[in-house]
């Protein structure tokens, strides 16, 4: 069994990540959010040695503009199930996904080829978000971003994932001494918004005896946050060189990493 993900892009620009289980001859591929543009998903796709029939399903976090893009539209077209908290769909307007949708809630595990996924709510200024773990049997990871803070229930659903695709949002001097709005700076630095690198830093290090090996910073702020500062959080929290912490950009994500 092999376990791994490509982040196709992260940021404010529009989020996409693929985690693909392979078993033998068979091989499952989920779309975590789907941000982007149709005609851009289908060129990072592309990207990553992918066809757009190849996506099994897709798994939405929540509403925001950046993590549904395209869903709808390329759910269609591929006839692709779509799996999203009863909130989220409301929040979004209730759209009519032509029987392909699939109502899911915090602890809720789903079956969905080689793997099970388990999503679960986080602190973020949405309806009802969803972060989400997900295994082959011999692997496990997470993904965990667009949250303003840490939480106990957090920690437990992600305890046992070897690795992690974490949100490291920004740094909170650049975010005081940026050109933000006041009412934006109070909304990303809250308990409510995003992730600070040490906040990110201080969840991975709180991980880290429950089987945490590997970080890889996403949802970076190009404003507010350089991936220097990301990795020079994560690094000594995770126990490695600053070199071997990945950084998904929202321009091409990241490789393929291995879970």
């Amino acid at each position: 069994m092999t376990l791994r993900f490509r982040n196709l892009g992260s940021g404010s620009s529009g989020n996409a990540t693929v985690i693909q289980a392979r078993e033998g001859a068979r091989v499952t591929h989920l779309l975590v959010d789907c941000g982007l543009g149709i005609r851009e998903l289908d060129k990072r796709l592309g990207r990553a040695g992918m066809l757009a029939e190849q996506v099994d399903a897709i798994f939405i976090t929540h509403e925001h503009a950046d993590h549904i893009g395209c869903v709808r539209q390329f759910a269609l077209r591929e006839r692709i199930p779509v799996y999203m908290s009863h909130g989220t769909h409301v929040a979004m307007g209730e759209p009519d996904f032509e029987g392909l949708l699939h109502v899911v809630c915090d602890g809720m595990e789903v079956a969905i080829g080689a793997l099970l996924l388990r999503p679960f709510t986080v602190p973020h200024d949405a309806r009802e978000p969803l972060q989400l773990s997900c295994t082959d049997g011999a692997a496990r990871m997470g993904v965990l971003t667009d949250l303003g803070r840490s939480s106990d229930h957090v920690l437990q659903e992600l305890a046992g994932c070897r690795t992690l695709l974490l949100e490291c949002n920004h740094d909170p001097d650049m975010l005081e001494k940026g050109t933000y709005p006041w009412f934006l700076k109070r909304r990303i630095g809250g308990g409510w918004g995003h992730l600070a690198n040490e906040a990110a830093a201080q969840i991975a290090m709180a991980l880290r005896p429950h089987g945490l090996r590997q970080v890889v910073a996403a949802h970076l702020s190009e404003q507010n946050n350089h991936p220097d500062l990301a990795r020079a959080a994560l690094a000594p929290a995770m126990g490695c060189d600053v070199s071997e912490i990945t950084v998904a950009d929202g321009a091409n994500g990241c490789g393929w990493v291995d879970a």
